[in-house]
């Protein structure tokens, strides 16, 4: 090994490491880059998601037709971050037979015409989705044991008007309490409502409701949603439980999101049980919109009027007053635009 001293002996050192002089290896085999270009899929089959679990879908091929079958699914990378919900017209590629073992690819997500959504709490504006494409909601509530939660139904109803799904609601458990007086918190929305007792096992009249439309159901854990929702398809098997006696709360039962088909047609979603459900996402305007009435009044409002209680110069406030509106629907709304401000 030579030392260097002088000049001329560092132009050869530097000239060793000359850029020009390094050789560039090809490209190996498979780091071509990546084209922006992505395949039609020309010959994709359109089918219902029915379930989601731990990153595989289920999905319902050929609906209402002889070639009906249920396949297993995973996400195509081209999706990105774009999230796949229960209820979900997707195209699928791949293997679409549905035998055991098969896998297909879902490739894209069809225009949805609903979608429910909450986020973890108030101020996180992440929104969570929940079902697509549903055209209601059944709210389900007992009247005891746990005891109903106003505030809770607001949130859903918040939420249901958001997304542009018709609210029901449900009280079930009427054996064990009056529940008129809990649903007097709701008696200028229109809503239709159904009771139930603890040990009356005709559905008929709350199915008949639920026919030929897709219906989520939501409620807080240990009202009776499993139960109802077997009472209402019998093939359905879904876990009940007990509340506990000590904290007066229920236990979780279902564990995931699923549909299952009503045996008169139409599809009723089951969701886990939920205590708390956060609106962050939700605008005041678009609650606004689900009360078509009011919304006509509400435009002679001032600008940026909030349209609660103590706004000034409010429409919805001296119409009220004066008679041309429903008092109660009014404070149903101002009731919903307090929940959600928080």
């Amino acid at each position: 090994m030579s030392w260097l001293t002088d000049d001329e002996d560092d132009d050869e050192e530097y000239s060793e490491f000359d850029e020009s002089s390094v050789k560039v290896r090809p490209n190996p085999k498979g780091s071509r880059p990546r084209t922006k270009t992505r395949p039609e899929h020309s010959d994709a089959v359109t089918g219902r998601v029915l379930a989601i679990d731990r990153g595989r879908y289920l999905v319902l091929l050929g609906e209402g037709t002889d070639d009906e079958h249920e396949l297993t699914a995973a996400r195509a990378r081209e999706l990105g971050r774009n999230a796949i919900a229960t209820g979900d017209r997707v195209d699928v590629v791949g293997d679409v037979s549905g035998a055991e073992g098969s896998l297909a690819r879902i490739v894209r997500i069809q225009a949805r015409t609903t979608l429910l959504r909450r986020s973890a709490d108030d101020t996180d504006e992440v929104e969570r989705v929940i079902v697509a494409n549903a055209d209601q909601m059944l709210i389900v509530v007992a009247a005891a044991n746990p005891e109903p939660r106003a505030r809770l139904v607001d949130r859903y109803l918040v939420a249901a008007f958001d997304a542009g799904v018709r609210p029901l609601l449900c009280l079930t458990k009427t054996d064990l309490a009056d529940p008129e007086p809990f649903l007097k918190n709701f008696a200028g929305l229109g809503v239709t409502v159904f009771r139930r007792r603890a040990d009356d096992p005709d559905v008929t009249e709350l199915r008949r409701e639920l026919e030929g439309v897709t219906t989520v159901a939501v409620g807080h854990s240990g009202v009776g949603k499993s139960t109802l929702v077997n009472a209402l398809v019998p093939s359905a098997h879904r876990a009940t439980g007990v509340v506990n006696v000590v904290t007066g709360r229920g236990r979780h039962t279902s564990s995931s999101t699923v549909s299952l088909r009503l045996p008169g047609g139409g599809w009723i979603i089951d969701t886990p049980g939920i205590r708390s459900f956060g609106l962050g996402h939700v605008q005041p305007e678009n609650l606004l919109r689900g009360f078509t009435d009011l919304a006509a009044v509400a435009e002679d409002c001032p600008r940026g009027c909030t349209h609660l209680p103590d706004a000034p110069d409010c429409e919805l406030n001296e119409a009220a007053a004066r008679g041309d509106l429903n008092p109660d629907r009014v404070d149903s709304l101002q009731r919903l635009l307090i929940t959600l401000a928080g």
